[in-house]
């Protein structure tokens, strides 16, 4: 008698780790706040912008990462997400979902609770030394210094989702890891 196939698990994690889902366009805040009433850990991050209407200016917070929200969850639990509307998807790899290292995950509270500039790029750079910032309001942030347009920045890979975080630092603030 042939048994019934089971599908493969999209997450294979025992315990709970950051995934990166993508959403609808321009429902980031909508679907973070749904998973969040689903009872799944979710972080959407966000960061003030200055934006211009014809009779004003105006600080709105958007997400940093368009289309992006982050969720933790373990194989019993990652099936509350896929259902909720706004959700798209997971980003995979061979059938997979990957998981976001959580230095990644507290890389970009330290970024956006320093409230700096930060620009997010999906540009491929070239490897540079590992830095940790010991000094300032980014302190304890790790990444690699790289050179664009003539300044030394510090990127912060986000590489199982194709984006990086570019922030501009003064180099004495910097420490070889």
């Amino acid at each position: 008698m042939n048994e019934p196939v089971k599908p493969a698990l999209l997450v294979d994690s025992a315990e709970a780790r950051w995934f990166a889902c993508y959403t609808k366009p321009r429902a980031e805040k909508v679907t973070s706040a749904r998973i969040a009433e689903a009872g799944v850990e979710c972080y959407l991050p966000l960061q003030r912008v200055r934006r211009r209407w014809s009779d004003r200016m105006k600080w709105v917070e958007e997400p940093l990462i368009r289309s992006y929200v982050f969720v933790k969850v373990s194989r019993t639990n990652f099936r509350k997400v896929l259902f909720i509307e706004g959700f798209l998807r997971f980003i995979t790899f061979e059938n997979k979902a990957v998981p976001i290292p959580d230095s990644q995950i507290e890389a970009l509270h330290i970024l956006l609770g320093a409230d700096i500039e930060v620009e997010v790029t999906t540009e491929n750079f070239e490897p540079g030394k590992k830095v940790e910032v010991i000094s300032g309001q980014l302190i304890g942030l790790k990444g690699e210094l790289v050179e664009k347009r003539g300044s030394k920045k510090v990127l912060v890979r986000l590489g199982e989702i194709g984006h990086g975080i570019l922030v501009t630092i003064d180099v004495k603030l910097l420490e070889k890891v």
